[in-house]
């Protein structure tokens, strides 16, 4: 049984029964339940029960209070309810922010769930290849044909995982999307089995660089063959489309039939929309792009080398890449060599290089442990996991690979870098660059290009990347003061965000003689003792001690240098582990989780690394309160019981960087 496995059947039991549930969600500290009937639920026996903080109702919703391990106790209990269909935790809102912001939070949610697994498949792929060139087995014994079968069934049926990810993501039923996926690998209609089937019935475009052999139609409309077996982008764009068409047939169709009839409608409309318009649309621009750099490698083959080395990560991602393919295969079979592609070899390593200076620099624990599986997966050849996972979200390190990338493919483009055989991957793709003659040229040219690519990647990642990016508080230090906390902390007589060096190094000095950490203010407003807020659980100090504040002015700033912890969906709390250790919690306002997001605006992500001062979040105070919450804010320390004392500063307003909490070790 896991860990958590007892405690909710016991929850599950004294709620009155799975059958008592009418949904369930949870925020960063509760199970928050509806239920039938809560005279049902037995208060006492939940509020005594070892694991359980207390049991409060407010706003229609049974609230039994957990702490911070909610999930792990979300997680065993929703399989005993039989919510599987149903929501679970609260639904993302659209990302804020500007288009690319956007972009990269949808692709980093819905890579999210499989990069581990990604990384995985990458390595054991890796390893076969490395073991087959070791001669320690062939390619055509039952091992190879297994790890092999390991390592690229996720990449070869990557639609089924991305569409049901990607629909969790568009808030459709993720079942749905896993369908969606599974129709678009269904061999039958792919390019390869319907070109090797039948005879071309005409080609649409003729003489055009968008020609297409069309080999059947859908009742007249003809269908263009694309191969969408180990696509990423098709796949997503299907399952928006069908997410909205989900939510347009909810509202018309009866409830009496809409259990079946949603889903068939749903698929009626969004499949056949993704074969014969996204799908070609995706492969026209793709062609339009190879026919681009092929016509800039006329005039010059270093500027076409650069521009495939610097735009190559940015085609995969969008599924562009596709239109190279046939020009590579071609350029092989008859020229017995291709250098109009291959120029992307150094993108491979760049992300590679890339991905190991994060390992070396980042002081989060969590960055460290996806770096080095995924350097690992992208020496091999498979990058989609250090992209999705790593480079993409952190913005900054993949702009920094795509540099390097097109550094290197300049370099490959002047010197007429070759690849005279297809197949292999990353380090194992070498062999196919030794020229027929046997003479060792191109690989010099090969190997002198990753070494260049992998060294400028990693110096400037060392050098340039940061984890503290995004925006700061720019307040001044008022006065130098007597600094008392640690380097992290605030200086205990002004008010702002202080950078004095004198008050820093002051404030060093006393932590180290009184073991003292002080907390900042995050937020500008009047403090309030935390006992005299309106929610008991925080009020009772059960889920650690602090301040509360009634915020003037809707910005979060970070209190401390450290790692924002927790980040939930709906944006009304976050919560930052300090680098003293203090873990703390932000909760704005009381029982606003049931805004589902609207009003909240996230400047950070979780997982990075902040810096005192650094706005974490906004968040629109007269909407807030206009839909009749309380914007009473508990500022608290989770882990209250390591330390001798927290205790909160005698102040009736203020400022963001005044002190708000200090902490005796």
């Amino acid at each position: 049984m896991s860990k958590y496995g007892n405690l909710a059947q016991e929850i599950v039991r004294n709620i009155g029964g799975a059958e008592n549930v009418v949904s369930l969600t949870h925020c960063i500290t509760r199970l928050r339940f509806k239920l039938k009937d809560e005279s049902k639920a037995k208060d006492d026996v939940l509020k005594n029960m070892d694991g359980i903080v207390t049991v409060m109702k407010s706003g229609g919703q049974y609230q039994v209070v957990i702490g911070n391990h909610v999930p792990e106790v979300y997680a065993d209990v929703m399989p005993l309810l039989g919510l599987e269909g149903k929501v679970g935790e609260q639904e993302e809102e659209a990302p804020s922010g500007n288009l690319f912001n956007r972009f990269i939070d949808v692709i980093s949610g819905i890579f999210q769930p499989i990069l581990g697994i990604m990384a995985a498949c990458g390595m054991v792929k890796g390893l076969n290849a490395l073991f087959v060139a070791l001669e320690w087995y062939g390619d055509t014994c039952g091992g190879y044909l297994i790890l092999n079968a390991i390592g690229d069934g996720l990449f070869n049926f990557l639609p089924l995982f991305l569409g049901y990810t990607a629909a969790k993501k568009f808030s459709m039923k993720p079942m749905l999307g896993l369908v969606i996926g599974a129709i678009m690998c269904y061999p039958a209609i792919q390019g390869s089995a319907l070109s090797a089937g039948g005879d071309v019935l005409y080609t649409l475009f003729s003489g055009t660089m968008f020609e297409s052999a069309v080999y059947t139609d859908f009742f007249g409309i003809p269908l263009i063959a694309l191969d969408y077996t180990g696509t990423v982008v098709p796949v997503i764009f299907v399952v928006y489309f069908a997410s909205k068409c989900e939510k347009l047939f909810s509202k018309f169709i009866p409830d009496l039939v809409k259990f079946f009839f949603v889903p068939m409608l749903t698929l009626l409309v969004a499949i056949p929309t993704g074969l014969l318009l996204i799908g070609p649309l995706a492969t026209f621009a793709s062609s339009m792009i190879a026919e681009g750099v092929i016509s800039v490698r006329n005039f010059s083959p270093m500027l076409a080398g650069a521009i495939v080395g610097l735009t190559w990560q940015i085609l995969v991602i969008f599924g562009l890449h596709w239109g190279f393919i046939p020009v590579y295969i071609n350029n092989i079979m008859t020229n017995g060599y291709d250098n109009v592609m291959m120029p992307f070899f150094a993108c491979t390593f760049a992300t590679s290089a890339v991905v190991l200076a994060i390992f070396f620099k980042t002081k989060n624990k969590q960055l460290r442990e996806q770096a080095l599986p995924n350097f690992i997966s992208g020496i091999f050849g498979v990058t989609e996991p250090a992209i999705y996972g790593i480079l993409l979200p952190l913005k900054k390190p993949f702009i920094i690979s795509c540099i390097a990338g097109g550094i290197g493919g300049g370099f490959y483009g002047a010197f007429n870098f070759r690849k005279f055989m297809m197949g292999g991957m990353g380090i194992f793709e070498f062999p196919a660059m030794i020229e027929p003659d046997g003479s060792m040229g191109n690989l010099i040219v090969a190997i002198t290009g990753v070494i260049l690519t992998m060294i400028l990647a990693f110096a400037a990642t060392m050098v340039l990347y940061r984890e503290e990016e995004t925006e700061t508080l720019g307040l001044k230090a008022a006065g130098q003061g007597n600094g008392a906390g640690t380097g992290t902390a605030v200086q205990e007589n002004g008010s702002g965000f202080g950078t004095n060096k004198q008050g820093t190094e002051a404030g060093k000095q006393t932590e180290s003689l009184t073991n003292r950490i002080t907390i900042a203010s995050p937020i500008e407003g009047e403090t309030l003792q935390l006992e005299t807020i309106h929610d008991d659980a925080f009020a009772s100090g059960v889920l650690g001690k602090g301040a509360a504040i009634l915020p003037k002015k809707g910005e979060v700033y970070a209190p401390a240098d450290g790692v924002v912890s927790t980040l939930f969906p709906t944006l009304h709390a976050i919560g930052l582990e300090t680098d003293d250790g203090a873990e703390l919690l932000i909760h704005i306002g009381l029982d606003t989780v049931q805004l589902e997001g609207k009003g909240f605006e996230a400047v950070v992500s979780q997982g990075q690394r902040v810096t005192r001062g650094q706005l974490l979040l906004k968040f629109d105070m007269e909407y807030i309160k206009g839909q009749g919450f309380c914007l009473e804010t508990p500022v608290i320390v989770v882990n209250t019981d390591d330390y001798l004392e927290v205790a909160a500063a005698a102040k009736e307003h203020v400022l963001p960087g005044d002190t708000l909490i200090t902490i005796v070790k």
